[in-house]
């Protein structure tokens, strides 16, 4: 049964483009509350999407993101006609988060979640030292690098791939776990692990070389230790035109010169 999406809640950037595209969508198909929404539609660019995701994923229902940012790769065309036509008509992807939980130099815990990646960086000029567990077994002693990724497939074209991290299909049930200019070793290029791999990454040396972590825009700094799990509990349904769907673009990605 193809769902009908009549309450829309619009969710926009703050840029003047963005605003006046949304205010003209809400004076055109209205403005429903979020709780009372069947739909959530992002105006702006990934960013302002991602900012909906973290704000509304709780709600249960679908996302739209329309262009009025700069990539937009993981949105549609802007377009002011048909929309309700374009939302019911839309193919849906499932996407779950990651789950960041990470201890800090005082002993303290915060989680976050993750829609694109959970990244550490080093915080100072010195390099961060990094031993990495996958489900429990020690696979890495010490890698020395500004810092690594771990990428879900939504995020495996972002800052993943400006890393020279894989792109990941959907559908793959892989993450990508990508070192950020690692110096040692030299030539490791990262690793693609299951979508149920526990991902363990310690921090040697913290306290001259430290590290922060961040879930998407959410910050820990000084790390201890962090742990990575994908959340399946937390996952969402974002919407595409069936011309411009995001795995048909995930393909093309991959041929771009």
């Amino acid at each position: 049964m193809a769902h009908q999406y009549k309450n829309i809640h619009f969710h926009s950037a703050k840029t003047d483009d963005a605003a006046h595209a949304s205010s003209v969508l809400i004076d055109r198909y209205g403005q429903c509350s979020p709780e009372d929404a069947d739909i959530i539609v992002s105006v702006g660019g990934d960013g302002t999407l991602l900012d909906s995701l973290h704000t509304y994923h709780a709600l249960g229902i679908p996302f739209f993101g329309m262009n009025k940012g700069t990539i937009g790769f993981l949105l549609n065309n802007f377009h002011e006609d048909g929309l309700t036509a374009r939302l019911n008509a839309a193919q849906s992807v499932n996407i779950a988060p990651l789950d960041m939980v990470a201890t800090n130099e005082q002993g303290e815990i915060e989680e976050a979640i993750a829609f694109n990646e959970v990244s550490l960086l080093r915080q100072l000029h010195n390099a961060a030292k990094i031993a990495i567990k996958i489900d429990g077994v020690k696979r890495m002693e010490e890698l020395v690098c500004d810092g690594v990724i771990i990428a879900t497939a939504a995020g495996s074209t972002a800052y993943n791939l400006s890393a020279h991290g894989p792109i990941i299909p959907f559908g793959t049930n892989v993450l990508a776990l990508t070192p950020i200019s690692a110096f040692r070793p030299r030539r490791w290029s990262g690793a693609l692990l299951p979508h149920t791999a526990k991902i363990s990454l310690d921090i040697l040396e913290h306290d001259k070389r430290p590290v922060s972590s961040s879930a998407d825009f959410i910050e820990v700094r000084r790390v201890t230790k962090v742990e990575v799990s994908e959340a399946q509990n937390k996952s969402v349904t974002l919407l595409f035109d069936p011309d411009n769907n995001l795995e048909e673009r995930i393909l093309k990605e991959q041929f771009q010169p």
